[in-house]
């Protein structure tokens, strides 16, 4: 086993595979940008190294400068946690070629997962349902797009060839949409991966988005750990994930999740990675995509399974062999989670960045955070402005979401306007405690019905009790106070 590790990192990631490092006794290395000098994961770690400035590309995304504060640090391996460099390709292939253990997918596997086409074709060779569709291996023509929709039959996806995260996808019901929106689309995927190459897919309707949990060991053996249902999404991003899945059958997980295990064992796919599905309204599933690397909702896997996902991550890269056969990972109960984030949903959800002046995280049974924040940090404008996650565990569903929605109310952020209200809304939502939604529910109604509910002005008692919140405590010297200050006569529940 590694005897220390750099976390290629930042934030809630970076502080949870710093928890599973220090359980066993590994050293930690945590990188930073000059916007991070005093973040909560430079000091949860045992050595910190800085990399650059705040600009992502010169700090968190500079390849050369991240296996160079390995290398001085003495770490012997690297984890990317997930997003920035997690599912690049380049970046595995230089950590292994310094000679370094990079705790993910191979090279390959990442480079071939990354091209959307090519894994559709693996996806196809292993035997997965994949939804019909057009990709094809140069730049085709918007025309030569839409005589390719056209057979299909609309409507259609245009999807980035090498995307993720919905961007530069676009739903077209014509064959005059499709024209006019390929070439947005194609700058949309230029900008966001280097390339703007398109391919099309086939539209299913109002399904669920249901994804497999595996680990692989690189030869051919892997394991899953039951599906997780991550259908409640705004614009192709999730908002809320749980396992099991309120959608689909038992007969249709156990057929998922072998169609996933035959695609990694086809590949011989190495470490923890997601496979992912559309689970059509007849019951009929599509391989959707793989995910190369660990899951933002990975928690809730780990609060049923009893497993941790980043110490089987850290047991195949160094030793090449699962921590345990299929028949030892047991599902009990049900999990959900959500991620908190600095962002405004009153409009239209925008990122937003400032000091946290106050932090209080729920320590609730049964509910689990993973935070990267603590009171008094800073956030940043420059990267992902996600807080933490909160999930919940219950031995049936809608105790999990009753004891998360619990958790949400003691969950106090003052600072920076966040999302809390908005997940607040979610937990107690009738149709989505009932589990009926699809991946079109949150926009087509959710959302809208959330902004109309907080559309009334605040009453003014609430609106004055807010800004005392906010405001600063001016601290008084003991000779200014008056003798009958009642904070002086309520002990450690007085100022602080």
């Amino acid at each position: 086993m590694f005897k220390k590790v750099l976390i290629a990192n930042r934030g809630e990631i970076a502080c949870r595979v710093i928890a599973t490092l220090r359980e066993h006794g590994i050293g930690s290395v945590a990188v930073y940008s000059d916007a991070d000098a005093q973040a909560m994961h430079v000091r949860t770690a045992d050595e910190a190294v800085r990399i650059g400035p705040p600009e992502a590309r010169q700090s968190y995304l500079n390849i050369e400068a991240l296996i160079e504060a390995a290398r001085d640090s003495g770490a012997e391996a690297i984890h990317p946690g997930y997003g920035f460099l997690s599912e690049n390709a380049m970046f595995a292939e230089a950590v292994e070629q310094a000679g370094l253990g990079f705790i993910g997918p191979t090279p390959g596997q990442s480079r071939g997962f990354g091209d959307k086409r090519l894994a559709r074709e693996a996806a196809r060779k292993a035997g997965v349902p994949t939804v019909a569709g057009y990709e094809a291996r140069s730049e085709v023509s918007d025309r030569s797009l839409a005589t390719e929709a056209g057979r299909l039959g609309y409507p259609v996806l245009i999807k980035a060839a090498l995307g993720g995260g919905g961007k530069g996808m676009t739903i077209v019901t014509s064959e005059a949409e499709l024209l006019a929106s390929a070439p947005s689309a194609r700058r949309v995927a230029l900008a966001a991966f280097g390339d703007g190459s398109l391919y099309l897919e086939k539209l299913i309707e109002r399904p669920r988005h249901v994804e497999i949990q595996l680990v692989g060991d690189g030869q051919g053996g892997a394991v899953h750990f039951f599906e997780r249902e991550c259908s409640l999404q705004r614009r192709h991003q999730k908002v809320l994930e749980e396992t099991r899945s309120p959608g689909a059958s038992d007969k249709v997980r156990v057929a998922m999740a072998e169609a996933a295990l035959a695609l990694a064992r086809a590949v011989q796919y190495r470490g923890a990675g997601t496979v992912e599905f559309l689970l059509a309204p007849d019951e009929r599933f599509y391989f959707l995509e793989v995910n190369a690397r660990l899951q933002v909702e990975h928690p809730v896997t780990e609060l049923i399974t009893a497993q941790d996902l980043v110490w089987w991550q850290l047991v195949v890269a160094a030793e090449g062999k699962l921590v345990a056969p299929q028949e030892a990972i047991a599902a009990r109960g049900h999990a959900v989670e959500v991620r908190v984030y600095a962002e405004n949903p009153a409009e239209d959800f925008l990122p937003q960045a400032g000091r946290l002046a106050r932090v209080v995280w729920p320590r609730l049974p049964f509910v689990r955070v993973d935070a990267g924040v603590e009171s008094g940090a800073e956030i940043p404008l420059q990267y992902d402005p996600i807080l933490a996650k909160i999930a919940a565990w219950g031995p049936d569903r809608q105790s999990a979401w009753a004891r998360l929605a619990s958790a949400l109310d003691q969950t106090v952020i003052h600072g920076v306007v966040t999302n809390l209200d908005f997940l607040r809304a979610l937990t107690r939502d009738p149709e989505l405690r009932a589990g009926h939604f699809d991946t079109t529910t949150l926009e087509s109604g959710v959302i809208e019905r959330y902004r109309e509910s907080r559309s009334e002005p605040a009453p003014a008692l609430a609106l004055a009790a807010a800004a005392l919140a906010e405001a600063p405590r001016v601290a008084l010297a003991p000779e200014v106070r008056r003798a009958t200050d009642p904070f002086d006569t309520l002990g450690p529940w007085g100022r602080s």
